[in-house]
């Protein structure tokens, strides 16, 4: 998954690593003393990524279990920085969005997750996580009773065909791309295999069968085990054919969670409501306690951060979605005990934060590998929360994905994390790239820019000259998804969907993969690697395919070094005091959201 931190993403995702974890850190603030690092290691992040478990009828029935102190009523105000870059479904893969679908959307199978952070795949709008039949080539679902959309329309086995082939069409972009992938090839010929239902046909029923209004099967050529976790994005929430107006779809959804869209101002604001239609027995993760949220744009980190810390009036009542406590103010946060214990929750996620060399402009390894090694990353990643916000990274695998190798350090990152200036330098003679011009994108949002100066900084002294192209946040992803999108540089976050090198190398580094809006941010298209991912995948034991996956990582980094790694993610987020309910999410990586309500 795809992560834009500022107004999301992974990632985007989704980050599928089960284990909250403690975390205290140096601060930055206003003071000259820091407070004390006692943030978790890398060994400790391996915690999360143990095996999700799969819950049958009975853990799929609701409601769900209650939240200790709940109470119903009021409304709950969100802070984020910006615009959701997309509304529908299909179209969804950052973090932002990811939260927002779990108060108005619902697919096939959802997480459960408990105190621990250990999570659970359980049936969603279906009775179960599904059944698979074939030696996992066949799964086959049936939906609950009495479901329905905001508008009342039930919502059967038709509903999901029709969310299904809709990923087919040309406007659907965005969006992750597994299940159409399973169904009709890999790559992007799976468009090529369907055209979609506005040409009126259907997908056969050799691939996705719907023989009665409650049952769904798939049917695919190869055994896919994880198809109740890649169910649970909110890229395969249902979009009901009654409802659909296609593109218009991506700013006037239909909900079928427990909340609906009563009133969106783009750019500036959304409010969501009660939605009437939803059957709290139907939903065994989700509830419903206050009667809406009026989510506010437009406030970075550090304001919300200042106002949250202060509490006072309507901030009392207010949270972060994906926002974090921003770098300049944490030591006012960290040295307020009332405020660490009780308002705060804090988090390891699995994202990477790397630099993408678009290669279809940065052709030569010897650069790329020179400005790998120039990255400042130890002040990189602190320009976006110091050790609360991440730490140096030494891989393009996360600390929280099956296969990390701690010791694996390609560009000299434990040695010197703040760049290897003088190695840096000797390459770029090398290769004669002394005054090189490159193009440097970044998101218009105060931790973006500050990164952006970091960077450019550093590159600058090894003999390049970058040029910064300031791009609008809200439409990020979109900008750099463009293959002809006129950059050279740019930094991306991605995040394990669940927890296999299965969900970072296929979407990022398959050349087949290459088109506008898909993850394959760098444009690599090398044979090995491309013959390596379509091997590993059909590899069905866990602990061969985990070390496959981890070889293909430093193949892909030695002789390619498509995108150089330099941060890994931590998350530390502060609420009102009045909010109840919060902890942090090891599906989402931020705040539950499902459980919020207001104490008074």
């Amino acid at each position: 998954m795809s992560i834009f931190r500022n107004r999301t993403a992974t990632a985007a995702l989704v980050a599928v690593a089960a284990g909250a974890l403690t975390l205290t850190a140096c601060g930055g603030g206003d003071s000259d003393s820091p407070a004390k690092d006692n943030s978790k290691s890398k060994q400790d992040a391996a915690a999360q990524s143990k095996p999700v478990q799969i819950g049958d009828a009975q853990a799929s029935t609701g409601p769900a279990a209650e939240v200790p102190g709940a109470k119903p009523g009021g409304v709950a105000t969100v802070y984020q920085e910006a615009d959701f870059s997309h509304l529908d479904p299909g179209q969804i893969y950052v973090s932002d969005g990811k939260l927002l679908s779990r108060l108005i959307f619902r697919g096939l199978t959802q997480y459960n997750e408990d105190d621990k952070g250990n999570l659970t795949v359980v049936g969603d709008l279906a009775t179960d996580a599904g059944k698979a039949s074939d030696g996992g080539k066949t799964w086959t679902y049936t939906l609950k009773d009495n479901l329905k959309d905001e508008n009342g329309n039930p919502i059967n086995s038709a509903d999901i065909r029709h969310t299904i082939e809709r990923l087919y069409t040309s406007y659907i972009t965005d969006g992750p791309t597994y299940l159409q992938q399973w169904l009709s090839g890999a790559g992007t010929t799976y468009r090529k295999a369907y055209e979609g239902p506005d040409k009126g046909k259907h997908l056969p029923d050799s691939v996705l069968e719907t023989p009665d209004d409650k049952t769904v099967v798939f049917h695919f050529k190869e055994a896919q085990p994880d198809l109740p976790q890649m169910l649970t994005m909110p890229g395969y929430s249902v979009v009901p054919v009654e409802t659909d107006t296609k593109e218009k779809y991506d700013t006037d959804p239909v909900a079928t969670g427990p909340y609906k869209i009563s009133d969106f101002k783009p750019g500036k604001s959304m409010t969501l409501v009660k939605n009437p239609q939803w059957d709290p027995k139907s939903d065994s993760v989700r509830h419903q306690y206050v009667d809406g949220f009026n989510i506010e744009m437009n406030h970075d980190d550090e304001d919300q951060t200042k106002t949250l810390l202060a509490d006072q009036g309507e901030a009392k009542n207010a949270m972060m979605f994906t926002g974090q406590v921003a770098t300049t103010q944490l030591q006012k946060v960290v040295s307020d005990k009332n405020a660490m214990t009780n308002r705060t929750i804090q988090g390891y996620a699995p994202y990477v934060w790397q630099l993408n060399f678009n290669m279809d402009r940065v052709k030569d390894k010897k650069l790329r590998d020179a400005i790998s090694m120039a990255l400042p990353a130890d002040a990189v990643y602190k320009a976006d929360g110091g050790a609360y916000g991440g730490e140096v990274a030494n891989s393009l695998m996360s600390p929280t994905t099956p296969g990390y190798d701690e010791k694996y350090d390609p560009f000299n990152r434990l040695k010197k994390p703040n760049g290897d200036i003088e190695a840096a330098k000797k390459l770029i003679k090398e290769g004669g790239f002394e005054g090189k011009t490159l193009v440097y994108a970044y998101g218009n949002t105060p931790v973006r820019q500050k990164q952006a100066v970091l960077i450019a900084d550093a590159l600058g002294k090894i003999g390049l000259d970058i040029q910064k192209k300031e791009i609008d946040s809200a439409t990020w992803y979109e900008q750099i998804g463009k293959v002809k999108n006129g950059y050279d540089l740019y930094m991306t976050g991605w995040g394990q969907d669940w927890p296999s090198a299965s969900t970072v190398f296929p979407p990022l580094y398959d050349g087949n993969q290459i088109q506008d809006g898909a993850s394959n941010y760098s444009h690599i298209n090398d044979d090995h690697v491309n013959s390596e991912i379509a091997r590993i995948q059909k590899i069905t034991d866990t602990a061969e395919a985990t070390k496959a996956w981890g070889e293909l990582n430093k193949y892909i980094t030695e002789n390619v070094n498509p995108a150089a790694p330099i941060y890994y993610t931590k998350v530390f987020q502060i609420f009102g005091s009045n909010i109840g309910g919060i902890r942090y999410s090891s599906d989402s990586s931020y705040v539950d959201v499902t459980r919020i309500f207001l104490k008074k």
